[in-house]
């Protein structure tokens, strides 16, 4: 007997959601090469809340799609006038 499957709602059908250590974020290619912040940065953006982080127990994992979302909507500077 096959167990039921439950059709959860998908939010964004095309990003492909992986999620990834902080080293692996850094390499994911969503900053710019040569551009990449430093392994303490993303710690420090972490623990402000700046970026979106999944925490399994002492483990923190990232998402690069949606870190890569939330930085060009959420973290833009706005130009000097």
């Amino acid at each position: 007997m096959n167990p039921p499957t439950v059709s959860a709602p998908c939010i964004s059908p095309q990003i492909n959601s992986q999620l990834t250590d902080i080293v692996g974020l850094r390499t994911s290619g969503i900053f710019p090469a040569g551009r990449e912040p430093s392994i303490r940065t993303l710690r420090e953006w972490s623990k402000l809340r700046r970026i979106p982080h999944h925490r399994v127990g002492h483990f923190v994992y990232y998402d690069p799609a949606e870190v890569s979302l939330h930085i060009r909507t959420k973290l833009k500077i706005p130009a000097r006038a």
